[in-house]
């Protein structure tokens, strides 16, 4: 059963534009809004439970299908800053620059989502 979205989808595309409008200046509860909606959408593309998708400050999501976990540090876990993944979520920067930058910091044998980046709701309309 995929997670409940917690985000309307309007709100989400809004956010998206202002963070696109000005990625740098973006306001922290705009910014905020886009990381989420685009975290639940990635959780609706990719269902499951084995790779955690973390942006600090603004969410967290588990994604991806494969062998769930439950208890502790998962093993398969994908960390970065909230203006690199709207990036990666938007496609205006790919996976491998990401890491390649040290901007994505990804662990485990799963930990790779440039399968399911960009996210096609987070493209313009």
């Amino acid at each position: 059963m995929p997670p409940r979205r917690r985000t309307a989808p309007a709100d989400g595309r809004a956010a998206l534009a202002v963070w696109r409008a000005d990625p740098s200046g973006v306001p922290a509860p705009a910014r905020r809004i886009a990381v989420r909606f685009t975290l639940e959408e990635l959780a609706d593309v990719a269902p499951g439970h084995t790779v955690e998708v973390r942006v600090p400050p603004d969410g967290a999501v588990q994604a991806v299908g494969g062998p769930r976990h439950t208890r502790g540090t998962p093993p398969n876990v994908v960390e970065t800053d909230p203006q690199t993944w709207l990036a990666l979520a938007t496609g205006t920067t790919t996976w491998a620059e990401a890491v390649a930058s040290g901007h994505v910091r990804a662990s485990g044998e799963r930990a790779d989502l440039a399968a399911h980046l960009p996210l096609q709701a987070a493209r313009p309309r």
